[in-house]
């Protein structure tokens, strides 16, 4: 089985955000899940569903704010054990190049 899934994590302030997502980033750290953090949110992997939901909450307790925004999208592949970079792989194979996007 392999849980992945989309995750923002927003204090409701005004400026900088990013020391209040370095803390959930840390509480995903704590977590032990995978991940990969993106200018729009994180990319997470667990072993399954309960494990990415624990990891979410953890990263939305972690942010210090009176009030928070948290967003989660989940793909949880109950009968295959398919990571996520498997997905970009059948893209890159489809498009039979690697993606030619870059910031």
């Amino acid at each position: 089985m392999t849980a992945s899934g989309f995750l923002t994590v927003a204090p409701v302030i005004e400026g900088s955000m990013a020391e209040q997502i370095a803390r959930a980033v840390e509480a995903l750290e704590d977590a032990g899940v995978a991940y990969e953090t993106t200018p729009m949110g994180t990319l997470i992997e667990a072993e399954d569903a309960a494990e990415l939901f624990d990891a979410a909450r953890a990263a939305h307790e972690a942010v210090d704010a009176d009030r928070v925004e948290t967003l989660l999208k989940i793909d949880d592949k109950r009968t295959t054990d398919e990571p996520m970079a498997a997905k970009v792989e059948a893209v890159e194979a489809a498009l039979g190049r690697e993606p030619r996007g870059g910031r």
